[in-house]
């Protein structure tokens, strides 16, 4: 076992000592030692409930003949942390959460690792740290949040909340009802319970095969959910006694992104997906080109929309077959899907999805019925961005997927914040939001704010945005995020001005800043790259790493 280096020997004494002084016997040193990578916080919703949940998978592990060692990542929130400062750290939390997962699982030699994560970087930042690893490793999230109490004739969601301050500002909502959407809309623990980049990472996780069916699906509250705990850990303790057992890596093949990315297209999944799919592979030494996953996308339709693209939610699938029942119908186009991906529970992918039912027609719909013929998410290139960038093209109204408008420039989210409610933005406008790029922000902050503030003054199919940072999950409209190069890196976007014209082709994947190049090279000649934004502390070392979207936003050391 890989443990043995630990713990087998005459020399190994002292180290069976210090183990036996945590409380394991001395019959259990021979057993499978399995790293329980805990998420647990008390602040965050996702996880506030994960300390019990350590508790089921430690105790189901030691029932099937294994030694369970929990140990603890940070976990931010990315709802409590949007909107101020604290949202720069979101991104580069996944990083000390990967590196987390390194150092406990080299430093303590685990014969295999269950990860409990749940909410949007902590879900890849384990994924990036399992790579590194490379053991046997299972994924069992906390399971997603309940949709809140009706609201205006819809199940309510953090988005739903999110769109009521915008409507409170110009005073289409009550003090009295902007309360009680607080107080309704987020009934318990569980990664916020739309389509948003929480939800999709973990849906995302079946699909790679790394996780049992039911991960991105069956609510933290289910009961159906212990029972998915436990048995998630009892199949850990059987791949850590099998030296055959897959690891890792095994789930990061160029077919197993491939599924997973086609869900992610059939699903309408956030645009952050892209980000951390990059991400993740790149750590798995994996090179996925934009390209392809655009590829990808122009031949999968979008067969299920869930909040914030439709009135559903994570529980409504969750009763049809979860998402094994969405690559059912999307394995049906032909070479979409290849069933004969390896998952963790030692059946093919196709194996899984074969017992799953038919599409109900309604909330995963047939292909023949899709909500398009193309995936959720498009891939847009052109002289803005020539690196690339990400819309969720599923949250886009028909009439802004073409768009030609003057620009209105903010220099970061404060200010665009600040200007969408103070009436700067009207309709026909493109709104650029800069210097919010892992450099520049740095740390990428999702920007949920500006576009529900959008939606919330009417503005949602009348005005796009454009911008090197992300979005929340929770994001729709015509927002296009990840522009790379970024505007600290030297990017086009750093030189559009006032009132330039900005043209906008989701259908045909373009983006175009309509300025002469000699005017642009011009601006370039005078133009003055404004002063990092972070001087101390981690966010200064990782504006000084940290690449560019199109890579994931990985950090590299520079040669």
């Amino acid at each position: 076992m890989r443990s043995d280096q630990m713990k087998v020997g005459e020399e190994r004494a002292p180290h069976r000592s210090l183990m036996m002084a945590t409380g394991i016997r001395r019959e259990d040193i021979n057993k499978p030692f399995i790293g329980v990578c805990n998420s647990y916080t008390n602040i965050v919703p996702g996880h506030c409930h994960l300390q019990k949940v350590g508790q089921i998978v430690c105790d189901a592990i030691r029932e099937a003949g294994g030694v369970p060692y929990e140990f603890n990542t940070i976990a931010i929130c990315d709802g409590i942390a949007m909107g101020h400062s604290g949202m720069k750290y979101s991104l580069p939390s996944r990083e000390i959460i990967a590196d987390s997962v390194e150092s406990m699982g080299m430093a303590h030699p685990f014969d295999a690792m269950i990860c409990i994560p749940n909410c949007d970087k902590i879900v890849p930042g384990m994924l990036m740290g399992a790579m590194r690893l490379n053991i046997p490793t299972i994924f069992a999230s906390g399971g997603p949040m309940l949709a809140g109490k009706p609201w205006q004739g819809k199940d309510t969601d953090l988005i739903t909340i999110f769109e009521g301050v915008a409507q409170h500002r110009i005073g289409k909502l009550s003090d009295a009802g902007l309360e009680q959407l607080e107080c309704e809309a987020c009934p318990g623990p569980g990664s916020c319970s739309g389509m948003f980049t929480a939800n999709s990472m973990n849906c995302l996780c079946e699909a790679l095969g790394i996780a049992l069916p039911g991960n991105g699906t069956i609510a933290a509250v289910d009961p159906a959910r212990v029972e998915f705990w436990k048995k998630s850990a009892r199949r850990i303790v059987e791949l850590a006694k099998d030296p055959q057992s897959p690891t890792a890596k095994s789930f990061a093949t160029e077919k197993s992104f491939a599924n997973a990315l086609a869900l992610d297209m059939a699903m309408g999944g956030s645009s952050n997906t892209v980000l951390h799919t990059l991400a993740v592979a790149t750590e798995a030494g994996l090179k996925l080109d934009l390209h392809k996953l655009d590829q990808i996308s122009r031949k999968t339709p979008n067969i299920c929309k869930l909040s914030p693209s439709s009135e559903y939610h994570i529980s409504d699938i969750a009763k049809l077959g979860g998402i094994m029942a969405i690559l059912k119908e999307t394995s049906r186009v032909p070479g979409l899907i290849d069933g004969s991906a390896p998952t963790v529970s030692g059946r093919t992918l196709g194996e899984e999805f074969a017992a799953a039912p038919a599409p109900d027609g309604t909330i995963i719909r047939t292909q023949e019925n899709a909500y398009s013929k193309q995936g959720g998410l498009a891939i847009l290139f052109g002289n803005l961005a020539s690196n690339g960038s990400v819309v969720k093209a599923a949250g886009v109204a028909p009439a802004m997927l073409t768009h030609r408008g003057p620009a209105v420039i903010f220099n970061s989210q404060e200010e665009a914040c600040e200007g969408i409610l103070g009436g700067k933005v009207k309709a026909g406008d493109v709104v650029i939001i800069r210097y919010e790029g892992p450099k520049g922000g740095p740390g990428m902050q999702e920007m949920l704010a500006p576009t529900s503030y959008i939606m919330g003054r009417g503005l949602g199919e009348s005005v796009a945005l454009i911008t090197d940072g992300r979005f929340s999950g929770g994001t729709h409209g015509a927002c296009i995020g990840h522009v790379g190069p970024e505007a600290a890196a030297g990017g086009l976007i750093a030189y559009v001005e006032e009132g330039d014209l900005i043209s906008i082709d989701i259908p045909n994947r373009k983006i175009t800043l309509e300025v002469a190049p000699a005017v642009i090279e011009e601006r370039r000649k005078v133009f003055k790259a404004p002063a990092p934004k972070a001087k101390h502390g981690y966010l200064a070392k990782y504006a000084a790493l940290a690449t560019s979207a199109d890579t994931g936003g990985v950090l590299r050391i520079q040669d």
